[in-house]
């Protein structure tokens, strides 16, 4: 696995810093006007590469978004785009949120992006697709890949913890989005794209390995995780969709993230609620066997058996900081439940909350099961 190699086939340049400068990107922007986008939080660490980028572009600026965690919705992709006229080019300075708003209105008005970033906490740096909030709801819409993804080990080895358990948690859940797709092409004879499954199985098995690493703040394992966050978008690129990458744990945390903008709060991290669906995912996998069986049932258990347990996650997530139970996000416990019946609608995909729900084993005594056990 050569994220080197693999960077270059979609034409992105996966850059670390060489004593604080990037020799590439900088060739790569001379007589571009660029224009950096962050927000009132990562702020601080747009002067340094500002200063970087004023020295080989023809014109920056910077944008500061007016929040400390602004939101991928209509509104501010139009701010962006506006605050791009003029410039040609898009550098994010930050992760997940920053990252998706200059991918789409870089894509909107056709200009190049790329992100500066500040923590290894989730998966889209790489990915051709932006998660949206549209009219309330999440949308995941077609975007363009970054033309340069520049990652600094000073920076992203002092990420606040719970943004680097957001980054594995994002990651873990992997093993669940891979099973599903799995199970799906046995029930429901959906096509897996062999290359996307592999390159992603490989990822997080070579990332989880570097667990111990990544908890004593090495650069080792801060590699090892930013190098699976990269590999899961290019496996996105690959299977021409978000299947490698997201099933039933991400439908669960897009539920959430609807009823947290309909409560009018705070939204917490994609990768920890990502791992808290992750911990469900695995839970209902490994009790399927419990349930009344189904037409295909052994090919399904025998998928189960080789997933990890909900424990060994929950245990990885708390040592770095990240909540493992839904209470800790101030969800209201009835939403909680509801989550189980219903947040398998999000996409049409099949995962194992599809299968629970239509094949019905969702009651709810098993809904109440869940959320004793989770809430």
């Amino acid at each position: 696995m050569d994220i080197q190699k693999l960077s270059e086939e979609f034409g992105i340049n996966a850059e670390y810093s060489h004593a604080g400068a990037f020799p590439v990107f900088e060739e790569r922007i001379r007589g571009c006007r660029v224009l950096l986008v962050c927000d009132e939080t990562t702020q601080r660490f747009a002067a340094p590469v500002a200063d970087m980028v004023g020295r080989n572009a023809a014109a920056c600026a910077t944008l500061v978004l007016p929040s400390p965690e602004p939101v991928a919705d209509e509104e501010t992709v139009a701010r962006v785009a506006a605050g791009g006229e003029g410039y040609d080019y898009l550098l994010a300075v930050g992760a997940g949120t920053l990252n998706d708003l200059c991918k789409y209105a870089g894509f909107l008005t056709r200009k190049k992006s790329g992100v500066f970033a500040t923590a290894p906490s989730m998966d889209g740096f790489s990915s051709g697709v932006t998660p949206l909030i549209e009219k309330g709801f999440k949308i995941t819409r077609p975007a363009q890949t970054a033309s340069d993804i520049l990652m600094d080990f000073n920076v992203l080895c002092n990420a606040p913890r719970i943004m680097i358990g957001a980054g594995v948690g994002d990651i873990l859940a992997k093993y669940c989005c891979l099973a599903d797709w799995r199970i799906s092409s046995y029930l429901t004879g959906e096509k897996v794209d062999e290359r996307a499954f592999s390159l992603m199985l490989d990822a997080v098995r070579a990332c989880d390995g570097s667990l111990d690493a990544l908890m004593d703040g090495r650069e080792e394992g801060v590699r090892r995780l930013m190098d699976a966050l990269l590999i899961s978008g290019y496996a996105m690129v690959i299977a021409g969709n978000s299947r490698p990458a997201s099933g039933a744990e991400h439908h669960m945390s897009h539920y959430l993230e609807m009823d947290f903008l309909r409560r009018g709060e705070r939204i917490p991290l994609h990768g920890v609620k990502v791992g808290l669906g992750t911990m469900v995912s695995l839970y209902l996998y490994h009790t399927l066997s419990r349930r009344p069986a189904f037409a295909g049932c052994e090919r399904v258990y025998a998928e189960a058996e080789k997933l990890p347990a909900s424990e060994d996650v929950e245990s990885t997530l708390r040592r770095l900081s990240c909540p493992v139970r839904f209470s800790q996000l101030g969800i209201p416990r009835e939403t909680v439940k509801k989550m189980f019946f219903e947040a398998y609608k999000i996409r049409d995909r099949f995962t194992i909350l599809t299968l629970y729900n239509t094949f019905g084993l969702m009651t709810d005594d098993v809904a109440e099961e869940l959320t004793e056990r989770f809430y």
